[in-house]
C-alpha cells in the first residue's frame, strides 16, 4: 500500500508562514526555512514589546509631566507627592495629556496642588 501523506495540511501550514512573513526582504520572504525561522523570532519580539510598550508610555508620561513641572518651578517627584497628599486620583496619562494638549490647566493644577 502506497504511502499516504497529507499534502493540503502541509500546504496550509507552509502558506501561513510564508504569509506572515510577506514583506521580509530576500528569502526571509520567500523560502520556507528561513521565513520560519524568522516568523517565530518575529514572534518572540512582539511578545516582548507588548511588555515593553507599557514601560516605554509611562517613560513618556512621566517625562511629560516633569517638563511641565519644571516650568512651573516643581519637580516630577515633589508634584506627584503633592498630589497624593491631597487625594487627587489622576493617572500619569491624564497629567501628561493635560500638560501637552492643555498647559493653562496644568499650570492651575500645580498651583492649585502647591498651595
Amino acid at each position: 500500500m502506497p504511502r499516504a501523506t497529507n499534502n493540503v495540511a502541509a500546504r496550509s501550514r507552509r502558506k501561513k508562514i510564508l504569509k506572515a512573513a510577506k514583506g521580509y526582504r530576500l528569502g526571509k520572504s520567500r523560502l520556507y526555512a528561513t521565513a520560519k525561522d524568522q516568523v517565530e523570532k518575529s514572534w518572540q519580539y512582539a511578545y516582548r514589546d507588548r511588555r515593553q510598550k507599557k514601560r516605554n508610555f509611562r517613560r513618556l508620561w512621566i517625562t511629560r509631566i516633569n517638563a511641565a513641572c519644571r516650568q512651573e518651578e516643581v519637580s516630577y517627584s515633589v508634584f506627584i507627592n503633592k498630589l497624593n497628599e491631597k487625594n487627587i486620583e489622576l493617572n500619569r496619562k491624564a497629567l501628561a495629556d493635560l500638560a501637552v494638549r492643555n498647559p493653562e490647566a496644568f499650570t492651575q493644577l500645580v498651583k492649585e496642588v502647591m498651595a
